[in-house]
């Protein structure tokens, strides 16, 4: 067999192989040996029909399916040993007018190559580390809403200003269905004003965009997915099922006892220090997530490389349960080429930087994960044994552990992008952060 590599440009190659008759009549004889015993043609007893009637009867099929054989092992251990990085799987030519019967029989196969680039995470650039505060009005605000969720309820006929509403959200395109508790305060004034002297039973409509003050409550209110959260603006309905006022709770030991474990908490003051820097460090981590897809953007913006778009396009159409048409799989190629050029970004930067994602990396970071969660269900003092049971469980699962790793290898890459990047530090509060995350 003769194999080689034809250069179309610098990411895409044809895999040129010649099959002989040597490369396969052994293993074409022995499989019609093997049907002769089992071979069944008219006039003939079972097991006594000739060879030369089994071979035309069977010998063409068997020889396309050893010779695939033989291509589809050569072609492995072709890529293998000539260590190509390929994007996708290598694609056979068609060819209509193939023959079989040929001395020799070419096959080709188009391949997709990683293109070769550098980055440069050192690049002159104008990216924003945010450093978020919290301000006296969101502190304030956190108060109130502790003060309304262990304060008793009272019903009241139709809403008023200060109303908290229990209801369901809904957009049947959308799949949208939730039920839900709200403070009328937490919509945009144009949405509030809508609800105010409506009675139960009462449906609202209103906009989502622009709905809340962080477009990422649409997440805790609507059930709307993360990728789904920002840009959209939709019409639903809100269906009033109750209406409640409240009578709010006295903010005493007993409550941040309740809320914060015994003696952690003594004063208004406490208190106020405890949101403050609860809400900072969750903060922190949004604005690191921002820091992170800043930073991607404009890696992808300034690091050029070419990628086999056509190739990949054709790929596209192969693979997956439903095949897909060419115009969708255009389609896809565009909604999936900045993630595919940043995970190539992404192995380069973990490259440059020595970057490896170790077992005992991936137990801690899921630890610290689970503590977490632990956390905001009320369980603040967890023994070990519990959180390690837990994590044991998690990590048993190649899903968890896929998805785990991921936010391992971002968390790392952060820690370098924020050392190389070398960004402009800029303090703001939250609204002056969700204005800059999201123009709004």
């Amino acid at each position: 067999m003769d194999i080689k590599r034809v250069a179309i440009n610098a990411v895409n190659e044809t895999i040129v192989m010649t099959v002989v008759h040597m490369d396969y009549k052994g293993q074409v004889a022995k499989r019609i040996n093997e049907k002769m015993p089992l071979a069944t043609v008219k006039g003939f007893r079972k097991g006594q029909v000739p060879k030369d009637l089994v071979e035309k009867q069977y010998g063409k099929s068997i020889k396309q399916e050893e010779v695939q054989k033989v291509v589809d092992l050569a072609l492995e251990r072709f890529v293998q040993s000539e260590r190509l990085n390929l994007l996708g799987t290598p694609l056979a030519k068609e060819n209509e007018n193939f023959d079989w019967d040929a001395e020799e029989l070419t096959f080709e196969y188009e391949i997709g190559l990683v293109p070769n680039f550098e980055i440069d995470l050192e690049a002159k650039n104008d990216i924003v580390k945010y450093i978020v505060t919290a301000d006296d009005k969101l502190i304030d605000g956190q108060v109130e809403r502790i003060q309304k969720q262990f304060g008793k309820a009272i019903p009241q006929e139709v809403v008023s200003a200060d109303s908290d509403l229990t209801g369901t959200f809904s957009n049947e395109e959308k799949g949208i269905s939730n039920t839900t508790t709200i403070s009328l305060s937490t919509f945009n004034k144009t949405a509030a004003d809508k609800f105010i002297g409506k009675k139960v039973g009462d449906v609202v409509t209103v906009s989502t965009k622009g709905l809340f003050a962080d477009d990422h409550q649409l997440m805790d209110y609507l059930k709307v997915g993360h990728d789904d959260v920002h840009g959209l603006d939709v019409e639903v309905n809100f269906t009033i099922e109750a209406i409640n006022g409240a009578e709010l709770a006295e903010l005493n030991q007993e409550l941040f006892d309740k809320l914060f474990g015994e003696g952690k908490v003594a004063s208004l003051e406490d208190l106020k220090a405890k949101i403050k820097e609860d809400a900072e460090a969750q903060f922190a981590q949004q604005a690191d997530q921002k820091l992170l897809l800043d930073v991607q953007d404009f890696l992808i913006e300034n690091t050029k490389f070419d990628l086999p778009a056509e190739f990949l396009k054709k790929w596209l159409q192969t693979v997956g349960e439903k095949k897909l048409s060419p115009e969708e799989a255009e389609v896809e190629y565009a909604r999936s080429e900045k993630g595919l050029r940043f995970q190539l970004i992404e192995g380069k930067a973990m490259a440059q930087s020595n970057i490896q994602i170790t077992f005992e990396d991936l137990k801690a970071f899921t630890t610290n994960a689970i503590k977490q969660q632990m956390a905001q269900f009320g369980q603040t003092n967890p023994t070990d044994e519990e959180v390690q049971g837990i994590v044991a469980r998690v990590l048993s699962n190649q899903e968890e552990v896929k998805r785990l790793s991921e936010q391992v290898v971002a968390e790392k890459l952060l820690e370098v992008f924020k050392e190389k990047a070398n960004p402009v530090t800029k303090e703001v509060t939250y609204e002056e952060f969700i204005a800059a995350s999201y123009g709004e």
